[in-house]
């Protein structure tokens, strides 16, 4: 296995479980102005079609993050959208592989998306509950700027994208174990409570 495509596979997995939009809005133009080579079909991602419609929907997304009620309720609903993307963007960098090398990139890049989404919407959700409205602006420009620099990072240093990704999801369990315990603890005096009564 080529591991230039599994570190594009995987980084542009991790980079649509932030913002699949500018991730495919950025990989496409940086394909169609030959920054990149795109292995695969992602060279698919440079087509005019798919750069209008990449762009229209990271307007619209760009607008939406700005806003916390908004921002929770679209994160909520692309949970459903970014982690099958990016499944799909990992297997697309393996078309020219066999079946079975496609189906294992498409459930790990799904896991891979999946951790990437998770991490930014449970630090999203908390910042939007927070009563002054720049930690959430902050956080999306900061979001965005990973996707972005993220790409072009991983046009032309994709080993180094792919590192950043392993420490990444391994944080994001981190992450989702500590909140994990957070709220056991939590609701384990309002359980044991209601037990009781």
């Amino acid at each position: 296995m080529d591991l230039g495509t599994l570190s594009l596979a995987m980084g542009s997995a991790w980079l649509s479980g932030i913002n699949l939009y500018a991730t495919v809005l950025a990989l496409g133009l940086l394909q169609r102005f030959h920054v990149a080579h795109l292995p695969g079909d992602l060279a698919y991602l440079s087509h005019t079609w798919v750069l209008v419609a990449a762009g229209a929907l990271y307007a619209i997304e760009f607008v939406a993050d700005k806003v916390p009620a908004v921002d929770s309720a679209w994160d909520m609903l692309h949970t459903f959208i970014r982690v099958p993307a990016g499944a799909i963007l990992a297997a697309t960098a393996f078309a020219h592989f066999e079946p079975s090398v496609r189906l294992i990139a498409l459930l790990v890049g799904g896991g891979v998306a999946l951790s990437s989404h998770s991490a930014k919407a449970a630090t999203r959700l908390t910042a939007n509950t927070s009563p002054e409205p720049f930690s959430n602006v902050a956080l999306s420009l900061l979001g965005d700027g990973i996707v972005f620099g993220g790409s072009v990072l991983l046009a032309k240093h994709p080993y180094v994208l792919f590192a950043i990704v392993l420490v990444a999801v391994l944080l994001s369990i981190l992450l989702m174990r500590w909140i994990w315990l957070r709220m056991k603890r939590l609701f384990r005096p309002r359980l044991s409570t209601l037990s009781e009564g």
